[in-house]
């Protein structure tokens, strides 16, 4: 792999999403949010997606599509259904080495009045789903670099006035963010592709791909969404468990 040329793309694509803006939207790659946020928020979660793809795009196997990014993953790292405390050393299961291959950095705001809990404020966020779907693969004997992890709709959708919750996407957006999926899929050329939850699921069908829909682990889903990560891979004989 020619580092310079792929790093070179992947700040291209981080553009593109940094170009993107929606009403109830929070792109973690463009905005700031002197509420919640570090004053270098942006350029911290930029440099940390453009780390984790770089070390993807050659050798993902799969491709992990869920919803949205969440306000306690993806919104404060930068980084699909990935939570702070993964990156912050601070995760039972998950560490910084493998998303990363280095030290992470929070771009939550430790002195915040408005983030509600003691434990977010001193250790940064953490999403329940992001550590089903992290020990789901790896419990399947995937490498952190095996599975590249997306979102449908990349960017953070909210509701009104209230920047700490999430909502589902609405059906442009859905499709807004469909291009994106797209960008990305040119930056790793074709992946088996899992989509996890409805509408990724239908989105992406609704568009033409092939793709294999998996359980959300949301509302009590968790079982289920390992289960069929599991079986898909083992009939494709990528399962190492």
């Amino acid at each position: 792999m020619n580092y310079f040329r792929e790093m070179h793309k992947v700040k291209l694509f981080i553009e593109k999403l940094a170009d993107y803006h929606h009403p109830d939207v929070f792109n973690p790659w463009a905005d700031y949010d002197p509420d919640y946020d570090v004053a270098s928020a942006r350029s911290i979660r930029r440099k940390q997606l453009a780390r984790y793809l770089i070390h993807r795009i050659e050798n993902a196997r799969i491709l992990l599509i869920a919803e949205a990014c969440g306000y306690q993953g993806g919104r404060f790292t930068g980084i699909a259904m990935t939570c702070e405390r993964m990156i912050l050393n601070e995760h039972p299961y998950v560490d910084s080495q493998m998303v990363l291959g280095c030290q992470g950095k929070r771009t939550s705001r430790r002195d915040s009045p408005f983030i509600p809990r003691e434990t977010q404020r001193t250790r940064g966020f953490n999403e329940p789903t992001d550590t089903v779907v992290w020990n789901a693969a790896l419990s399947a004997g995937l490498e952190p670099n095996d599975f590249l992890l997306w979102n449908i709709f990349p960017f953070h959708p909210h509701k009104e006035d209230h920047a700490l919750s999430n909502r589902t996407p609405t059906e442009s957006e859905l499709q807004d963010g469909l291009f994106f999926t797209e960008e990305l899929l040119k930056l790793t050329g074709p992946l088996p592709v899992y989509a996890i939850g409805r509408k990724s699921e239908q989105t992406l069908t609704g568009a033409g791909y092939q793709v294999t829909g998996l359980r959300h682990p949301a509302n009590g889903g968790a079982t289920l969404f390992r289960e069929g990560l599991r079986d898909s891979l083992i009939q494709t004989g990528l399962y190492n468990g």
